[in-house]
């Protein structure tokens, strides 16, 4: 009896929210975090289809990969700015750099959309968005922040966060013997 008047009267007080409110947060948590995993997996996968196929949107056509071209040397020879504009220059049209790139942007893309190695995946997709950031240093808008430094953070929050589980197959992956030796592979 005790008990079910202290929760009417934590109901009732100003701020205190009831288990049912912390449930519903919480899955509403869980569904923006699965909805962001899902947005920015996208994003890496449509660069990667985009620079595949050439389907006209960042990348022409005739400039595709599977048609000869280079994902990395347009931007690379043209777009690059700031102080580490040589070092990035050097490595336009380079096929391992076209290679490591399109792995990367496929790898993560799919990880991220299945919901499996999202911490391998938040940690390769931080790692290629900073040299991307650092590829255009200063940023045109804004004195060192852009949306590269913010998919960072967002890439880290749905790892720590194990943004996998929900809409994704995370509780499948992190059943895996290997994934369960390794955590760091969930």
């Amino acid at each position: 009896m005790t008990a079910m008047m202290e929760r009417n009267t934590a109901a009732k007080t100003p701020g205190a929210e009831t288990v049912r409110e912390q449930a519903d947060r919480k899955r509403a948590t869980r569904y923006l975090l699965a909805g962001l995993r899902l947005a920015l997996g996208w994003i890496f996968l449509w660069a990667f289809l985009d620079k595949l196929f050439g389907l006209g949107f960042a990348t022409e056509g005739k400039n595709a990969w599977i048609n000869g071209g280079s994902p990395t040397k347009g931007f690379l020879s043209f777009g690059v700015t700031g102080p580490f504009e040589g070092f990035y220059q050097s490595m336009a049209g380079a096929v391992w750099a076209d290679w490591l790139f399109m792995i990367g942007l496929a790898a993560i893309g799919t990880a991220l959309i299945l919901g499996i190695g999202v911490r391998v995946a938040a940690v390769a997709g931080g790692l290629l968005l900073v040299l991307m950031w650092t590829a255009a240093l200063l940023p045109a808008n804004n004195p060192f922040m852009d949306d590269h430094l913010i998919y960072v953070g967002v890439l880290a929050l749905l790892a720590v966060t194990n943004a996998g589980d929900t809409w994704g197959l995370g509780r499948t992956w992190a059943r895996l013997p290997i994934v369960k030796r390794f955590a760091w592979l969930r």
